[in-house]
């Protein structure tokens, strides 16, 4: 780690506008500098790698088009926001097209459910399941409901700046049962195993455990059955360049290859960032879009931490990690669905095996993405596009993916040819892997966890690090790693946090 003086050299004049540096151009980043740059600040995005979108860059490859990260939207109104913060509408950069069901979900013994945000319909496929449950997913739909009302649309955007903030929150939170995981609290509803593990496996989308996420995880359900699930045409990738256009017609700039070492502190308050390559840029505030961890682990190495130390950060629990493998074929699979959700021969088994012993299962639970199901531009003509996802262990698990990735990419491709996709091995004709390895290489993940912290209750609210910092002023914090969490609508709201901590730019100055 380069190791600089406090005080930072300015190359070049200050302009008028007060200077925000953003570092990282995830969504959390991007949507951070769009809502500074409405406030009055000039803002400068510094991203590390080639392209913007952090880990919803891109991967284009042999004539097909691969989202590297998130596919599904959820709360699309957060991004409409962005784009009518800068007199724009959405709509004339950005398609997305509602999904329906949102996801098929697949058994082992080939039972199949289509998740959607019909009611009726659901009535419907629970009671192919279980009669009897269908009243006790009406009771869950509606404990759902409340909890999204208080936890995502009362509260999502509140900074928890104060442990007085969390302390009021105490009555709601044993009220809507938080105390509860997400099984628990569906478990508490719900009989039929497989409806338990049909309407408890949201947290693993943003990378917890169902039986250790709190249940005020269980807004999801609601959340997608209010707003919908969307898929964004051309791919998220659509999404990043909408955003980087937003932040170039409010004077901003995003800046890709820009690695940065180091968050310069003088006399306590963030006054600009240095790269890897000794630039030094100065700024009356700095936003880090980096993972939270590797913020205070390595950007902050000679500020003083009271709470986000290397002790702090050593006991804490991240989230698992990802492997994914991008392929495509050059036939098409026209019965497979937009999303389909593989579930393995274990579900508490194996995600004990993920999060707990962080043992690398034979078996696995698989999130097929198939977005030529509604954008055949996304693969060439005749071709299917596709990632799967496997949740596996974070870095703690000690595999070596440079031994462990190919064995496992050719175990998913033989599942996946038992199953949904016959004559796989004979079909594909791209391909590439992504394991935890590359998300501690790529975006600096601590653990090379998929979506930064652990979202269990003692990493929540409050006790997740802050979108202001507890130990540097002028230094804020957007992304899945802090408040309020991982996936697109927890990521945006971080940005919207912003509104509420970081001073108008006129009243700043």
């Amino acid at each position: 780690m380069l190791t600089l003086a406090a005080s930072p050299t300015i190359a070049d004049a200050k302009p008028d506008r007060l200077h925000a540096v953003v570092i990282g151009s995830g969504f959390g980043g991007l949507a951070a500098a769009i809502r500074l740059g409405a406030r009055g600040y000039r803002v400068t995005v510094l991203e590390r790698l080639e392209q913007a979108g952090g880990r919803a860059r891109v991967h284009r490859q042999d004539g097909f088009t691969f989202d590297a990260g998130p596919t599904i939207v959820t709360a699309p109104f957060l991004f409409e926001e962005l784009w009518e913060l800068c007199g724009r509408r959405m709509a004339d950069d950005v398609t997305l097209a509602p999904m329906s069901p949102f996801y098929q979900i697949r058994f082992d013994d080939g039972a199949t459910f289509d998740y959607s945000g019909d009611l009726a319909a659901m009535r419907a496929e629970v009671a192919r399941f279980s009669p009897a449950d269908v009243a006790g997913y009406e009771r869950f739909m509606e404990q759902s409901r409340k909890i999204c009302e208080v936890g995502f649309e009362e509260l999502g955007h509140v900074p928890f700046g104060s442990i007085r903030d969390m302390v009021r929150l105490i009555p709601d939170l044993i009220r809507l049962g938080a105390h509860r995981s997400v099984y628990g609290l569906v478990a508490k509803h719900i009989r039929d195993e497989r409806l338990r593990t049909i309407f408890s496996f949201h947290p693993l989308l943003i990378g917890g455990s169902p039986f250790r996420a709190t249940a005020i995880y269980c807004l999801i359900a609601h959340l997608e059955r209010r707003w919908g699930v969307h898929f964004a045409m051309g791919g998220t990738g659509r999404l990043v360049d909408g955003l980087v256009g937003l932040i170039r017609s409010q004077g901003g700039g995003v800046r890709c290859g820009a690695d940065v070492a180091q968050i310069l502190v003088e006399e306590g308050r963030a006054t600009g960032i240095a790269l890897t390559g000794g630039e030094r840029i100065a700024a009356d505030i700095v936003v880090s879009n980096a993972d939270s961890a590797f913020t205070y682990k390595h950007l902050l190495p000679q500020a003083p931490r009271r709470r986000w130390s290397g002790r702090k950060l050593a006991t804490s629990h991240s989230s698992m990690g990802l492997f994914v493998w991008y392929f495509g074929t050059n036939r098409k699979y026209p019965d497979l669905a937009h999303h389909t959700i593989l579930m393995g021969p274990r579900y508490r088994g194996l995600i004990d095996d993920i999060f707990r012993t962080k043992r690398l299962s034979p078996d696995f639970s698989l999130y097929l993405h198939r977005p030529t199901a509604t954008d055949p531009l996304m693969a060439p003509p005749g071709c299917d596009a596709f990632y799967v996802l496997s949740p596996v262990p974070n870095l703690d698990g000690g595999q070596d993916w440079s031994v462990e990735a190919e064995p496992y990419r050719q175990a998913i491709a033989r599942h996946l040819e038992a199953t949904v996709m016959p004559g796989l091995s004979d079909c594909v004709v791209t391909s590439k892997v992504t394991t935890p390895q590359d998300f501690a290489s790529d975006f600096l993940s601590f653990r090379g966890s998929g979506f930064g912290l652990e979202p269990v209750l003692t990493q929540s609210a409050w006790f997740r690090p802050h979108n202001a910092s507890e130990d540097v002023a002028n230094l804020y914090l957007v992304g899945a790693g802090t408040h309020p969490g991982a996936g697109l609508p927890g990521v945006l709201s971080s940005a919207r946090i912003l509104d509420r901590v970081v001073p108008d730019a006129r009243v700043f100055a």
